[in-house]
């Protein structure tokens, strides 16, 4: 099988993961972080049972010598906690916050043709754009 079709179908069976769990409903997300309304734990459990399935299967995947499509892993090699990733984090929980969408079920989102999923991943892209010109401004 080819990588593109693994890479496919992969990204089909959590698009699937992603509607099932509705984690694409931005209104169940937006319940789930208002703790002292409506709060809804029932995503709590999705993102458990995600963390670990998550745990088991690096475990079993890192004791092989490469993974099965590719020459070798790409692990990052970095360790350290620095303003980027501090302020990147921080602009990722308020935009979560806010919309109710992080960014892959966003994408999901977008086949329902809905307005705010289009508007957040054109934000999405403006973020990653802007980050790679204040990267290129300062280096």
């Amino acid at each position: 099988m080819s990588k593109n079709f693994i890479a496919l179908l992969s990204g089909i069976i959590f698009g699937l993961g992603l509607s099932v769990s509705q984690m694409i409903n931005p209104n169940k997300v937006i319940n789930f972080l208002d703790i002292f309304g409506q709060w809804d734990p029932s995503l709590a459990f999705v993102m458990m049972g995600a963390l670990l399935v998550t745990f088991i299967s690096f475990r079993l995947v890192l004791k092989r010598p490469e993974p099965l499509l590719e020459e070798g892993f790409h692990l990052s090699k970095r360790t350290d906690i620095d303003k980027a990733l501090v302020t990147g984090a921080a602009l990722f929980g308020v935009g979560w916050g806010m919309s109710g969408y992080c960014p892959g079920p966003a994408v999901a989102n977008l086949g329902s043709g809905g307005f705010e999923a289009i508007i957040m991943v054109l934000s999405i892209y403006v973020g990653f754009f802007s980050q790679k010109w204040f990267s290129n401004r300062n280096s």
